[in-house]
């Protein structure tokens, strides 16, 4: 069985996907951009659309009752991967709890953002 998670705390889907499914003991989110889900401005810069990015994960994943915490894989596209992979990793590890997830880093062409990030997250099982 699948639950269907939406928060408006996090930025709308721009096409016919959600925001995060929890299927299977796992969450599983879509991929997300820097868009601030109360203006849809994008900031500046890898760091701080890479922080933004992860504020939208952790929106989705509270709209589950999960954390940043609970995320055990990350998959990350970067613009510009070379220029920017050192602002990315400075501004994940401010914001993503250790032990970090496994992680998968690639360039990507992006649509008019620097960074997007998708995540999988364990749910804790229920007593």
């Amino acid at each position: 069985m699948k639950k269907v998670i939406t928060t408006d705390a996090a930025p709308r889907p721009a096409g016919p996907y959600n925001q995060l499914v929890v299927a299977n003991g796992f969450a599983f989110s879509a991929g997300f951009g820097p868009q601030d889900p109360a203006t849809g401005l994008v900031p500046e810069g890898a760091d701080a659309q890479t922080r933004q990015v992860l504020r939208n994960v952790e929106a989705a994943l509270g709209a589950a009752g999960l954390g940043l915490g609970d995320v055990v894989k990350v998959t990350a596209h970067l613009q510009h991967l070379h220029r920017d992979v050192a602002a990315y990793n400075a501004a994940y590890t401010e914001l993503m709890p250790a032990p970090y997830p496994v992680r998968t880093t690639v360039g990507s062409d992006l649509a008019n953002i620097l960074v997007e990030i998708d995540v999988v997250a364990v749910v804790p099982e229920q007593d």
